[in-house]
């Protein structure tokens, strides 16, 4: 084998046992995979560094995700999300089982907007275990559903591990920001099918009934209270509008085909969704220094391990460019021969495997690349290959005995996490794991903006 595959060898080895068997945390595995990568370039050692510094120093999704981990603590901060559950529940908890679409449904909107397992899973958890429970769902039962839900903010756009993946050399080259973003859109719906499905079929199959009444206002009420809080959909909207189909032709007629394409969703986005958040939200924005202080105490430590978990992805990334990396996988994958099927669902176990003891973010940065050149090399399309790679990681939230939504989940439920491990492997794990090579060989089809 090459220097470049060694070297990824044990990129992939030191972050496995530095994060998931010595405990530490992502950012710091991300820290030492870098350093190791550029050893193996032996006398280049500096060169390779450097090249890896400015490639994560010039990444402008490094700013986009930052920006999302903001924008995603403001919305919990100011209430929105709340609101946005409210109004979701005065549609849906009329129907038998309803608080279990409310749950996936608001986990696929809080995942879109903080791409977090844990987060998502502690949120919406919160909100929608106690409805479930009050509504004939066991406590397992909507633990399960919850956590099985969590890994919806990776198959949603925008999240951590999307930008990951995009700041691979391997992916870069060949799929955008702006395409990855609508075709995880497209990915995320059909996990999102799957989940309200599968509420269809627990509904039945363990006769949950209808939320109390007590726990559903009228939908005019909830609307009246929490229609401000759909606004900020306006902020996913404008940019979309102005960079995909006939909204591009339109913006390139007003400002130019230069000027259109210097727009970047994934820069805007979360600057006017943050926006529209603090402009609804005002009355609950702190009004004192002190009270700023605290509010930005709350969410510093997530930067200082998101922040190095991207920085440092994205420079190991470029480094392993550097020595070679993609040129020598594409000709070891050539050498691969099986049916494209076949080889979705290796690469889906291979991240399956890996993303159960770590985060979905981990897994991405460790092997998105390599899976990546692995899929088109089997002929698959690279955007179908990218978003089906992003789909294979939801499976983090939802992968026992490691991940850190089940604890969440059944700690807000109060019951032994040992009690879901079968449910989640067998409705969730799997399923995805289907779904993810369907995509990759475009059996469920995605749109190619």
């Amino acid at each position: 084998m090459t220097i470049s595959i060694w070297a990824l060898i044990a990129y992939i080895a030191l972050i496995v046992v530095w994060n998931g068997v010595l405990k530490r945390n992502i950012g710091e595995a991300m820290l030492v995979g870098f350093i190791a990568v550029c050893f193996f370039g032996g006398t280049d050692f500096l060169p390779v560094l450097w090249e890896g510094l400015v490639g994560a120093a010039s990444e402008e999704v490094v700013f986009a995700a930052l920006t999302f981990v903001f924008m995603g603590y403001m919305l919990g901060e100011l209430g929105l999300m709340q609101r946005q559950v409210a109004i979701l529940n005065s549609i849906f908890g009329r129907f038998r089982g309803g608080a279990g679409y409310v749950s996936s449904v608001a986990s696929a909107l809080f995942g879109s907007v903080s791409g977090s397992g844990s987060g998502n899973a502690a949120a919406v958890g919160s909100i929608t275990i106690p409805w479930m429970t009050r509504s004939n769902w066991s406590p397992v039962l909507a633990s399960t559903l919850v956590a099985g839900n969590a890994g919806l903010g990776i198959s949603f756009p925008p999240s951590s591990s999307m930008f990951l993946l995009l700041g691979s050399a391997a992916v870069s080259p060949y799929v955008s920001a702006d395409m990855l973003f609508v075709g995880l859109l497209c990915g995320g719906l059909w996990t999102l099918l799957h989940r309200l499905i599968l509420v269809f079929i627990w509904v039945r199959k363990f006769g949950i009934d209808k939320v109390s009444k007590d726990d559903i206002q009228p939908f005019t009420t909830a609307l009246k209270q929490g229609w401000t809080a759909l606004m900020i959909s306006l902020g996913i909207a404008i940019p979309l509008f102005l960079t995909v189909g006939p909204g591009a032709a339109w913006t390139a007629s007003r400002l130019g085909a230069d000027a259109a394409d210097a727009i970047s969703i994934i820069v805007w986005i979360p600057v006017l969704v943050l926006l529209a958040a603090i402009i609804i939200g005002w009355k609950n924005l702190p009004r004192t220094g002190h009270g700023w202080n605290m509010l930005l105490e709350k969410v510093a430590p997530q930067y200082a391990v998101v922040g190095a978990t991207l920085f440092f992805a994205f420079a190991a990334a470029a480094s392993l460019g550097e020595l070679g990396l993609s040129d020598d996988l594409t000709v070891l994958m050539e050498k691969l021969n099986a049916p494209a099927f076949v080889v979705a669902l290796l690469v889906g176990v291979l991240i399956l495997v890996i993303a159960a003891p770590l985060t979905g973010t981990a897994t991405i940065a460790a092997v998105g690349g390599v899976a990546f050149t692995a899929l088109t090399a089997a002929g698959a399309a690279p955007l179908a290959a990218a978003v089906a790679i992003l789909v294979f990681a939801s499976t983090e939230g939802a992968s026992p005995p490691g991940a850190a939504p089940i604890y969440i989940a059944t700690g807000i439920a109060g019951v032994d996490p040992g009690k879901t491990f079968v449910r989640l492997i067998t409705w969730f794990v799997l399923p995805t794991l289907v779904i993810g090579a369907l995509i990759a060989i475009g059996l469920l089809p995605i749109i190619h903006p």
